[in-house]
């Protein structure tokens, strides 16, 4: 029987972990008072007793916890940004290969990707490992995503029936291209350059269309669309990251179209002059709660895809 302590289960991804793991037979979850998870020394205990910790905090304080652990055989899964980017903590993105699988089993420290940049990685690393396109590569990319992604504050916003006539329209955001996913982006795809972003919230809960755009002239010389189209069909088969054709319904793709799935949808569009990547998951799936779970699943050895959604476009 495992001990496992959420600090931060009052936030959104949190509660969702709470949620779905409060029902696994092998798990004792460690739970604190409302009182007690504001003391020092409550938490302190909890941390120090747990086997697996999930940290669900802002950066600082996501820092200020594993400062807290002395015992060596706690395992962290950190759903902030605050280590992604440390060589010393394991990405926890089993699908970019089978040498980061086998870390995240035997690490003790596991960052949860962002969840932008799990769609942006999805795509681009393989491109990069695989030299179809070059490190010194620039890119732009958009994302379009739910208001959830943006937390308890956002969502009241957007969820209050007085709410401001800007909220009922999408809304571009991170306009200084210093938003905290880009250097996650640049460290764990191994590119030259940071990339220019454009993130945009719409007035719907969950899900994201991430859409990168290629010109053939940025493949490296002898490289086309089939070949990245060959790449993710033998690289994505699942269970949680798959390739598929012909996602488009009539033409069009909803941002929102796996809402509620812990899967990730990856495809190819446009021609082989313009490029379109395009992965499609759910901000608070794949792209936050669903990979915090998939990286538990692994180090308890359990089926990667245990209590996570997983989406199944024949039942759509």
């Amino acid at each position: 029987m495992k001990k496992v302590f959420i600090d931060g289960k009052a936030g959104t991804t949190g509660l969702r972990i709470y949620d779905r793991i409060k029902d696994y037979q092998d798990i004792e979850l460690i739970t604190l008072s409302e009182t007690a998870r504001k003391d020092l020394a409550a938490r302190r205990q909890a941390l120090n007793s747990a086997d697996i910790v999930f940290l669900c905090l802002p950066d600082q304080a996501a820092k200020e916890a594993v400062s807290l652990i002395e015992n060596p055989a706690t395992i962290v899964i950190d759903t902030s940004t605050a280590h992604r980017t440390d060589p010393n903590w394991t990405y926890g993105f089993p699908e970019l290969s089978d040498k980061n699988r086998e870390q995240i089993i035997r690490s003790k420290r596991i960052s949860v990707p962002g969840c932008h940049a799990s769609g942006f990685i999805a795509l681009i690393h393989p491109l990069i490992n695989a030299e179809i396109i070059p490190q010194s590569i620039y890119l732009n990319f958009t994302s379009l995503t739910g208001y959830s992604g943006g937390g308890k504050v956002m969502i009241g916003e957007y969820n209050d029936p007085k709410r401001a006539a800007a909220l009922k329209s999408p809304r571009q955001y991170a306009l200084k291209q210093n938003h905290k996913h880009l250097i996650e982006v640049k460290t764990v795809t191994g590119m030259d350059h940071l990339p220019h972003f454009s993130p945009i919230v719409a007035d719907y809960y969950s899900g994201i269309q991430l859409t990168i755009p290629l010109l053939a002239q940025q493949l490296v010389p002898g490289k086309s669309i089939q070949d990245i189209i060959d790449l993710y069909q033998h690289k994505y088969r699942g269970p949680v990251v798959s390739y598929q054709e012909n996602l488009d319904d009539n033409g069009f793709i909803a941002a929102n179209k796996l809402e509620g799935s812990d899967s990730m949808i990856i495809t190819v569009e446009g021609n082989r002059d313009r490029i379109l990547l395009l992965s499609i998951y759910d901000n608070l799936g794949k792209g936050a709660s669903g990979a915090a779970l998939q990286c538990l699943n692994i180090i308890l050895n359990k089926p990667e895809t245990y209590k996570l959604e997983i989406y199944d476009k024949e039942e759509k």
